[in-house]
């Protein structure tokens, strides 16, 4: 069965995307273009940035209607991405906060993609 290894967000500029990312993630991508940019994850995981106005077949979807997701080893390591984050100006669309799952807060990328960061809860 195929393992799904690679995603794609649908944005507006996959150069300005990229830029953003590459302060989020700590890494410059793997290739960048006009209408594409690619980042090789430590994971294994490759995340894409496809202009929506070149997207074939195109798409409707804009972003807010998934996340990408970082778990993080600790509620420290949460805090201090949030105080990072909050200080390059990233839009904070949920403040830090203990949920069912974990310790967690959301961002936004410049195309609303929603960015959550969240260390997963210690079973009892």
């Amino acid at each position: 069965m195929a393992d799904p290894n690679f995603f794609i967000l649908y944005v507006d500029s996959p150069i300005a995307s990229a830029e953003f990312y590459s302060g989020v993630l700590g890494r410059p991508p793997v290739e960048s273009a006009a209408t594409f940019a690619m980042f090789a994850l430590d994971s294994g995981v490759m995340l894409g940035l496809w202009s929506k106005h070149t997207v074939e077949p195109s798409a409707a979807a804009v972003g807010g209607g998934t996340e990408v997701a970082f778990s993080v080893e600790n509620d420290a390591a949460v805090d201090a991405l949030y105080k990072t984050w909050s200080t390059r100006g990233l839009t904070i669309l949920q403040q830090p906060v203990n949920l069912d799952f974990g310790y967690t807060f959301v961002a936004l990328d410049p195309d609303c993609h929603r960015l959550r960061v969240f260390a997963p809860s210690v079973a009892q």
